[in-house]
């Protein structure tokens, strides 16, 4: 990931509670609570906010317009400082449902610009985003000055599910006279998250346990990853299409797909078996079973030959 160390805090998963050693014998480790019981509380809580929390929705009719992130304004009031009307977020707001280790959890999202952008994201893709995170009591715990780019398989859970429903911008990047950068039609929205879609009871400095978490956002761009650069871009490596790019492994090595660079053991590197040098090995299947070569152990061919 290509970003400050602030935002490494915001959105890689951390155990802060790790670095306890038996010398602190007066450290106790609370054990973490259950993710059904806490998944209840977080959504009464998601539900209790959005129900009492307004959005000047107002000021988004220009179709045509690029606002910001930093254009919406949630508040309390059912009216903003020239009183215009708000709209309830709860009558907005769209729900959405995620497992993440092994409990359903329901999420809120408020899309600002649904109309034509660029592509959406893969799951596993860098992305270029800013964003202003804060907690349901307005405490804003981090908020990008320049766009970021991201890993989406570093950060957290909710993130992963949002973002793949958003489109990119639709032109863009533009160098500015002023050295600024700027997009046009991208992603914007918000999205209401349940600790159990964020940091669970391991966040980082700065947000309490069990928080649940609120991003303003806008999203620009996304490239797809190959980690272990083998040709085959990482969401390809989800051979069972679960969106858990660590439980296929092909050759049983307690290797990922996604970072071996053999994934089916055979001896070939996956890179070289892509045999009509199309820069794409998944298409190519020596003896026609239907399994590509890089996931075939019997099929062994190479795109190098012996100098």
């Amino acid at each position: 990931m290509k970003y400050k160390y602030i935002t490494i805090l915001i959105l890689i998963l951390v155990v802060t509670f790790g670095a306890c050693t038996p010398d602190d014998p007066d450290t106790v480790i609370v054990p973490a609570r259950d993710r059904g019981e806490q998944q209840l509380v977080d959504s009464d809580s998601l539900i209790g906010y959005l129900e009492t929390h307004y959005y000047n929705k107002s000021f988004f009719n220009d179709p045509s317009a690029d606002y910001s992130k930093d254009d919406i304004i949630i508040s309390e009031s059912p009216t903003d400082s020239d009183g215009n009307p708000n709209e309830l977020l709860i009558n907005d707001v769209v729900l959405y449902t995620a497992t993440f280790q092994s409990q359903d959890y329901e999420y809120y999202v408020l899309d600002l610009n649904p109309g034509v952008g660029g592509p959406k994201p893969n799951f596993t893709d860098d992305v270029s985003i800013s964003y202003t995170g804060f907690l349901q009591d307005d405490d804003i715990f981090d908020s990008t000055v320049n766009p970021a780019v991201l890993d989406l398989t570093g950060v957290i859970p909710g993130w992963r599910d949002v973002l793949q429903d958003f489109k990119t911008a639709e032109s863009g990047p533009v160098i500015n006279e002023d050295g600024t950068v700027s997009y046009s039609n991208y992603g914007l929205g918000v999205m209401f998250l349940p600790s159990g879609l964020a940091y669970f009871n391991a966040p980082p400095v700065g947000i309490p346990q069990y928080s649940n978490l609120i991003f303003k956002f806008e999203l620009y761009a996304s490239e797809p990853n190959d980690h272990d650069q083998d040709g085959v871009f990482t969401h390809l490596e989800d051979l069972d299409a679960n969106e858990n790019i660590t439980d296929d492994d092909t050759d049983g090595d307690e290797i990922p797909n996604y970072v071996d660079a053999d994934d089916d053991g055979d001896g070939v590197l996956t890179i070289n078996e892509d045999l009509n040098n199309d820069g794409d090995p998944t298409n190519d299947d020596t003896d026609g079973d239907g399994i590509p070569n890089y996931l075939d152990a019997d099929s062994t061919e190479s795109n190098q030959t012996d100098s």
